[in-house]
């Protein structure tokens, strides 16, 4: 992720919103001087004691004099309170004007694919956060007053001033020499601290395969090496930064002492200004001067912590830019309109689909189906709006999917994934997308998807708890949970990509109604699909190869095309559309005809042994590919191209005991 790599430089967020809060470091730097100047009060307290107290032996001044050092050190202490309150107020603010973004970035990142989308934001956001008001960022707001101490030691003696000047120095070089030898090193363990842990989330995401297949001691092991790595580097950088601590501290003893001794030489030789008294002066001033920046020094690994997480943080958001607000538009009717699109994964410049274009017209159900990688998922992602075109439009009734509001638009789409993921809660904000539930919504879809036993059996119904990616339940019930939530609210436009992938006869059935109810309410269907049972509620076929629209037209005329094809390639009669659709003696439902042409379909396009070769490579005895039909969506008469036709049987699979052929992520 480099939001520099082309064009100008992205406009720098959270540097710009500490810049907005100068107002709030001026009075913090303000009331440092206060207190600094406040802080003094135990030095004069001490000088008046020795000078007033004791040469006139008067308990009213002691009295006085204890009572106004009372006073000021309860002002310093309420000082300090308001400074803090005000760090911490912008520490607040810090987090409230960028949780929610880093939310939707995250969100917006696992979506796409890209990078970003881990909890690192949220890490580094908290890092920042409590960096705002910490001891560091206090030490930093206490250098001024520590320039003004340097400056009183001098006017109390220059060689006094050039010696605590001298030890600022060292201290500032301490600083340096930390910042050199401990940054790249703690840089490198914070990325691999990273690493670690994104590596164990993943692993516990998989705990069932790990644990079923005996890969745990092979993981640990692999997990284990990237977390010794970063404790290394880090205990590297902290012995580093630990042996510069101490000279640190040293030196800010020895200064003390060292000045107190200088101004009792340079008072015995009549040299120190105001006499014995200010050698205590000297000597305190000195140890303040140097405090700021021995408690930068000590602090040193939070500064450079709170330094990467800025970058990182400051690239992410740069990176991600907030979205313009888009005007708001009518609820759709269902008219999907896919002009010409083109299409690869995100960051990704490889096309999946090339040039894929098509209509669907509310109350049509739609088939897809392909090889696998054929660009299936793609094209369910691209019409759901989840991922951009390289070049094309996907459009919602002339409007474009991808820059429509999705909270806007979420409500009238219906989605259900290859991955089911549910969620941890009860059932029926499940179904009800984590809405305000309409438990008669609830129950509706419920039943059409066929639930209701399984609600029923359930010990607080639709109220039951499912626990994290709905853990009570089985595949099949996941996936009829996930196609209740996808109708749920009357949809105008639904893409189920494998919604019988883990279904029964009887999920079959349900399913088949469920798409029977939704063409009849008016929404427009688009199934993805390896089996066959999904034909008799198809208006359309649509099917893919190598990214590319190779039919698409009404289903029995895609079929019988295909038939013609198979048949050809074999060297057997072509049978014509209306032999192709024409039912058995006792074939007599329209469910029975489509089955009965899909199962002629496969047979025909059933590779024989001889002829069946690797992809890509020609067989002893295998025919010359005929032409591809290619048809049109008003079912015009056909064009031909000259793309080989794919065998049906890699295609479809009949069925429900069919297996799903597991594809690569984006291109299914």
């Amino acid at each position: 992720m480099n939001p520099t790599a082309a064009g100008p430089r992205p406009p720098a967020v959270v540097a710009n919103y500490l810049r907005a809060q100068i107002e709030t470091y001026k009075k913090a730097i303000i009331y440092s001087l206060i207190i600094g100047a406040l802080s003094l009060s135990s030095t004069v307290y001490m000088l008046e004691v020795y000078d007033r107290v004791i040469n006139s032996r008067s308990m009213i001044t002691l009295a006085m004099l204890t009572v106004l050092v009372i006073g000021s050190y309860v002002m310093m202490e309420l000082l300090e309170l308001v400074r803090h309150d005000f760090l911490q107020r912008v520490a607040i603010e810090f987090d409230r004007k960028f949780r929610v973004r880093l939310f939707d970035i995250a969100f917006e990142a696992n979506v796409k694919r890209i990078p970003g989308g881990t909890i690192q934001g949220f890490n580094d956001l908290k890092t920042i956060r409590d960096f705002l008001p910490s001891g560091a960022v206090i030490a930093m707001f206490d250098a001024p007053m520590a320039l003004v101490f340097l400056i009183i030691v001098f006017i109390v003696s220059p060689w006094l001033g050039v010696l605590a000047m001298v030890g600022a120095m060292v201290q500032v070089y301490i600083a340096y020499q930390t910042e050199q030898k401990t940054m790249p090193v703690l840089t490198e363990a914070n990325r691999g601290a990273i690493d670690a842990q994104n590596y164990a989330n993943g692993t516990l995401r998989n705990a069932q395969v790990i644990e079923a297949m005996g890969m745990m001691g092979n993981i640990h092991m692999r997990w284990m090496m990237k977390q010794r790595k970063f404790i290394q580097l880090q205990a590297n950088a902290s012995d580093t930064a630990g042996a510069n601590n101490a000279i640190s501290k040293l030196i800010q003893t020895l200064q003390s002492s060292l000045l107190l001794g200088a101004a009792c030489w340079l008072t015995l030789k009549g040299e120190m200004l105001g006499g014995g008294g200010m050698m205590m002066v000297a000597s305190i001033l000195g140890g303040k001067v140097l405090q700021p920046l021995a408690q930068l020094v000590a602090q040193w690994r939070l500064v450079v912590n709170a330094r990467d997480a800025y970058q990182r943080l400051e690239n992410l958001l740069s990176f991600f830019p907030p979205k313009a607000a888009s005007m708001p538009l009518p609820p759709p009717k269902g008219l999907l309109t896919v002009e010409g699109v083109i299409a690869s994964a995100p960051s990704s410049q490889n096309p999946i689909l090339r040039g894929v274009s098509f209509v669907v017209n509310p109350g049509e159900c739609v088939m897809i189906i392909g090889p696998s990688a054929s660009g299936k998922t793609t094209l369910a992602r691209l019409i759901m709006g989840l991922w951009p075109a390289l070049q094309g439009k996907v459009r919602l009734d002339g409007a474009d999917v991808f820059n429509w509001n999705k909270d806007e638009l979420g409500p009238h789409l219906g989605y259900l994934p290859q991955t089911v993921e549910l969620f941890d809660g009860t059932l029926a904000e499940n179904v009800a997308r984590f809405g305000e539930v309409d438990l008669d919504e609830v129950k509706r879809v419920i039943i059409q998807v066929g639930l209701e036993d399984m609600v029923n059996a359930l010990a607080d119904g639709l109220h039951t708890r499912i626990g994290e990616e709905g853990s009570i339940l089985s595949g099949g019930q996941r996936q009829r949970v996930a196609l209740a939530r996808a109708i749920y609210g009357k949809p105008k436009l639904v893409v189920l990509d494998e919604p019988n992938s883990n279904l029964d006869e009887a999920g079959e059935e349900a399913l088949m109604k469920t798409l029977a109810s939704l063409k009849a309410q008016g929404a427009s269907l688009l199934v993805i699909t390896h089996r066959t049972s999904v034909l008799p509620q198809s208006d359309k076929l649509l099917m893919l190869r190598e990214g590319q629209v190779v039919m698409f037209g009404p289903r029995d005329e895609v079929l019988a095309a295909l038939q013609k094809a198979q048949a050809e390639a074999q060297g057997l009669p072509a049978p014509s559309q209306a032999q192709a659709a024409r039912p058995g003696p006792s074939q007599a439902t329209p469910t029975s005809v489509a089955s009965s042409v899909a199962s002629q379909s496969l047979r025909a396009a059933s590779p024989s042994p001889q002829s069946s070769g690797a992809p890509g490579q020609a067989g002893a005895s295998k025919p010359e590919a005929p032409q591809n039909v290619s048809l049109n969506t008003s079912g015009r008469p056909a064009t031909y191209t000259t793309a080989p036709v794919p065998p049906l049987s890699s295609m479809t699979q009949p069925g429900p005991a069919a297996r799903k052929t597991p594809t690569p992520e984006g291109q299914s």
